[in-house]
């Protein structure tokens, strides 16, 4: 039976269409659509409802060994109060999932996890923690809303200081007060676009939507729903687990290398990609010029050759045309390179780009 965010009853409310996703019941759509509020997020700002996402915290002496042990990135130089993406290998280097983890003190990490990964992730960081360090799941007592879009700044500034709202790319401010809520505020989020993410106690959930939606609705403000999530990390060429990445797909094969600390003195999963050597297939960015939309697992052809297959597909509101992302072999992955996607036995042309498809302007 899916679960419930805190959010739930507003999300119906608000005329969200209710779908189930990672165990949970949450808004696919609202009553604007997909495309509206994929635009709104591009030039405006939108909300989501993130707070099906897991939270780990990891206390102890050795927290931060038993993350160096567990996530492929690096985190012994890590300042306080900054956010750093990394993933968390199987021991043949496949992608148990891909993470956020902040650092809160010496002592004190939290690690952000897919929602659909919660259980199995927590159960491999407890089989492979250090003595000393202590994993607790807090989830269910979290609720995480992203601000996402141009507008956010401004609207965060009507409701707190803007020297408690965080300034820098993967940073936070662990202990801001929003209408007297008690939140943490990081500047990250999975659109490609300048925004927030904002926790507090799940019981102010819907207490802090309801201010956010008002101090947002002259800056064009509206809330969206997964539909939207998922056209804007496309465009972004941001991984979904699942998709671009899993338990038998390496983060080197699928593009993850700034997270992938090899020179570090171990982590689980290390030896095998040092083993595996230079990637024999890599993901790539796909723009279809034929006539059609490439979906998730399509087989991609050069000429009668099989070469690999999409990871994710659709056409993107902002871009204004279709584009995809593939798993191909290395050998062919040269931007320019022009391919064919199998979609229901018809073949569709598209062309090998650079990604990310979408840069947001600086």
């Amino acid at each position: 039976m899916e679960r419930k965010t805190p959010l739930y009853d507003i999300h119906v409310e608000e005329g969200g269409k209710i779908v189930p996703f990672a165990g949970y019941l949450l808004p696919v759509q609202y009553g604007t659509g997909v495309i509206k509020e994929h635009m709104a997020v591009r030039q405006a700002c939108g909300l989501f409802d993130v707070s099906h996402m897991g939270e780990i915290l990891f206390t102890g002496p050795t927290a931060l060994a038993s993350l160096n042990h567990l996530i492929t990135n690096d985190y012994s130089t890590m300042p306080l109060y900054k956010v750093r993406y990394g993933v968390m290998c199987n021991e043949n280097g496949g992608t148990i999932d891909d993470l956020v983890v902040y650092k809160f003190g010496e002592a004190c990490y939290l690690v952000v996890v897919n929602a659909s990964n919660r259980e199995k992730d927590y159960a491999h960081m407890c089989a492979n923690l250090l003595p000393g360090t202590i994993a607790e799941d807090i989830s269910d007592s979290v609720a995480q809303l992203a601000l996402q879009g141009p507008k956010a700044p401004a609207i965060l500034q009507k409701l707190l200081p803007e020297d408690q709202i965080p300034k820098g790319y993967y940073t936070a401010i662990p202990n801001v007060e929003i209408g007297g809520m008690r939140c943490m505020i990081s500047r990250t989020g999975y659109t490609g676009e300048l925004g927030y993410e904002i926790y507090t106690a799940a019981e102010n959930g819907v207490k802090l939507w309801k201010l956010l939606r008002e101090a947002g609705e002259e800056y064009g403000l509206i809330p969206a729903g997964l539909g939207a999530r998922d056209t804007l990390r496309l465009e972004a060429a941001m991984p979904l687990y699942g998709h671009e990445m899993d338990e038998t797909i390496t983060p080197l094969e699928a593009g993850l290398d700034f997270g992938v600390k090899l020179g570090k003195e171990e982590f689980i999963g290390r030896d095998a990609l040092i083993a595996a050597g230079r990637p024999q297939r890599v993901r790539v960015g796909l723009e279809v010029v034929g006539r059609g939309i490439v979906r998730e697992h399509q087989d991609l052809y050069l000429g009668a050759e099989k070469i690999g297959h999409s990871t994710s597909g659709t056409h993107c509101p902002y871009l204004g045309r279709a584009v995809a992302m593939g798993l191909i072999d290395a050998a062919h992955a040269e931007v320019g390179t022009e391919l064919e996607a199998d979609v229901r036995g018809r073949r569709v042309a598209v062309k090998i780009v650079p990604l990310p498809f979408y840069t947001r302007a600086k």
